[in-house]
């Protein structure tokens, strides 16, 4: 089941679309999508994060419809470059497409105000009712996302006004997630070992997530460690 304001009633003028994502096939079969629409007019494409920015830099934009993961780029992916845009281009409404289906990573998008929601294993189809339902000011889940949603205790921990990851959280997150320990971490970034414990405590409360196996395995599937760095399946020492 999937919610959206009562798009099909709504009188739909033209809705300018950036689409980012980085990878190729992807972009192509999106495009294909949109050009069968007459109310949604696809104005760039981006494949990672420095792409992106010069474009709404550039681009007159109503709607960002964004992959979640795109490693490569100077700003980043994931819950830090949605938090930068929406800082820095208020207006623009954006639509998060995402292959993950870990509860925490949805539960962070719906908590910073991400209210459409499609998931890469569902049919592109759905990007044209959330592209709609977003511009409205509406919300739509497609279905893998929705039984996601309906899944998550939306009652436990991390329930602050603020459940995006700091830049220092989220720093601290990829470093642990590489590998260092607490320790190691604080002397790389020249703070405390106090400091990073509680930073690392904060972002594990963010996301919903209680235990350290599943901030790794987060950090992995959001493409905050290199491939490189893949090479355990248990978390770094917190010694």
């Amino acid at each position: 089941m999937s919610y959206f304001n009562d798009v099909n009633d709504m009188v739909a003028s033209e809705i300018r679309v950036i689409l980012a994502d980085d990878h190729p096939m992807m972009l192509i079969g999106i495009e294909h999508e949109f050009a069968e629409v007459s109310t949604i007019r696809l104005v760039g494409t981006a494949r990672n994060s420095t792409e992106l920015i010069a474009l709404l830099n550039s681009k007159q934009c109503d709607v960002l419809v964004s992959d979640y993961a795109m490693p490569a780029g100077d700003y980043g992916d994931g819950l830090a470059l949605f938090s930068l845009i929406r800082r820095r281009y208020p207006d623009i409404k954006i639509v998060v497409l995402t292959m993950l289906d870990n509860p925490a990573v949805v539960r962070a998008l719906v908590m910073q105000g991400v209210t459409c929601i499609v998931s890469k294993s569902d049919a592109a189809t759905h990007l044209i009712p959330a592209v709609h339902a977003v511009h409205h000011g509406g919300k739509y889940y497609s279905p893998t996302i929705n039984e996601i949603v309906q899944s998550i205790d939306w009652n436990r921990r991390g329930r602050g006004s603020s459940n995006v990851l700091s830049q220092r959280e989220s720093e601290v997150v990829r470093l642990f997630a590489s590998g260092l320990t607490v320790n190691e971490i604080a002397e790389h970034l020249s703070r405390s070992k106090k400091t990073i414990s509680t930073q690392k405590s904060k972002a594990m409360e963010k996301l919903g997530i209680e235990r350290e196996i599943d901030l790794f395995r987060y950090a992995l599937e959001n493409g905050m460690v290199t491939s490189s760095q893949k090479n355990s399946d248990s978390p770094p020492s917190t010694e």
